[in-house]
């Protein structure tokens, strides 16, 4: 597996060679989303998910975007993280009243992360036991 290195240096910001680079980060929260014991009444859980990870996510330099589905419904509540040339990882089993912190927290932790993956020793115990897949960015390439 070949990891994407982000840690050369900025021209522009003139900062040290292995200085961490941090990179615009959004959050894609489901909102439409709900447990299989929830009601199919509106709004959904997802819904809220999106309002307590934009209240979360205030002052921390990434967007939340709320998107109508993520074709994951038999893990709901679910959302997914994706950052510029670094893996997108997709969670699910979210909990709206606990888990907006974890959602912030994750994008933090993806953004600053040299090689483009999500360390998992870092990660809250939601995005761990979540997990539902990473994707790789659109410049990936495989070593042989």
């Amino acid at each position: 597996m070949r990891r994407v290195s982000l840690s050369s240096a900025s021209a522009t910001t003139k900062e040290p060679a292995d200085a961490a680079v941090v990179v615009p980060t959004t959050i894609h929260v489901c909102i439409t989303c709900r447990r299989p014991t929830d009601p199919e009444s509106y709004p959904r859980p997802g819904a809220q998910l999106a309002r307590a990870t934009a209240d979360a996510a205030i002052g921390a330099n990434m967007a939340v975007r709320r998107v109508r589905c993520l074709a994951n419904c038999s893990r709901g509540l679910s959302a997914a993280i994706a950052c510029e040339r670094r893996w997108t990882y997709v969670f699910g089993d979210l909990d709206p009243a606990h888990d907006a912190a974890a959602l912030v927290e994750g994008a933090r932790l993806l953004a600053a992360a040299t090689d483009g993956l999500m360390p998992w020793r870092d990660r809250p115990a939601a995005l761990k036991r979540g997990l539902i897949a990473r994707v790789p960015p659109c410049d990936y390439e495989d070593a042989e």
